[in-house]
């Protein structure tokens, strides 16, 4: 196991720690869904940026989660990278 995954590990294991890593998860999992769906393209972010008429820096931001993306940003998005974008609403299973 590498060391970062030690670290990570261990931090996971603190109560405190863990709540905030879990109220991530949505947002980590957006930013993995818009990853995916540019290197299923096989595009660079300059590509995306300029399928949408925008700058890299701004899908940077967008693939990195320091800025929240809008619907329209979303669909424009999807398009760009040829995707279809599919938005769900899960049950939380509660204990």
């Amino acid at each position: 196991m590498t060391k970062l995954k030690e670290l990570k590990g261990k931090l996971l294991k603190r109560p405190d720690v863990r709540v905030e890593y879990d109220s991530l998860a949505e947002e980590f999992s957006i930013v993995e869904a818009l990853i995916r769906a540019r290197t299923q393209a096989d595009m660079t972010q300059e590509q995306v940026a300029a399928r949408m008429q925008t700058s890299q820096s701004y899908i940077a931001k967008l693939e990195s989660g320091s800025v929240s993306p809008s619907m329209k940003a979303l669909q424009r998005y999807a398009a760009a990278t040829g995707a279809r974008l599919k938005i769900s609403f899960e049950q939380e299973v509660l204990p």
